[in-house]
C-alpha cells in the first residue's frame, strides 16, 4: 500500500512537470513563430521597395550589372595575365 501511494505520488508529481514543460514549449513556439511572422514582414516590405525602385530606375540597374560584368571580366584578364606571365597557364 506504501509502494502504491509513493508511486501514485510520483506519478502525479511527473504529470505536473510534463504539463509545465509542454506550456514552456508552448510559449517558445508561439514566440518562434511570431518572430519568424514579422521577419517575413519586413523582407516583403523591403522586397517591394527594392522592386519600386528598380522600376523607377530600370536605367541605372542595368547600368551598375554592365559596369559590374566589364570589371569583372577585366580583372579576370589580369588574373589570367599575372599567373602566365610565371609560366602556368589557366588551362
Amino acid at each position: 500500500a506504501e509502494l502504491r501511494r509513493e508511486m501514485n505520488r510520483m506519478n502525479k508529481t511527473m504529470a505536473e512537470r510534463a504539463e509545465d514543460v509542454s506550456e514552456q514549449a508552448s510559449g517558445w513556439y508561439d514566440s518562434a513563430s511570431e518572430g519568424a511572422s514579422r521577419a517575413a514582414r519586413q523582407l516583403r516590405t523591403r522586397a517591394q521597395s527594392v522592386s519600386e525602385t528598380v522600376q523607377q530606375n530600370p536605367g541605372t540597374v542595368s547600368s551598375a550589372l554592365a559596369l559590374g560584368g566589364v570589371i569583372g571580366f577585366m580583372l579576370g584578364i589580369l588574373v589570367v595575365q599575372s599567373s602566365s606571365s610565371n609560366g602556368r597557364r589557366w588551362y
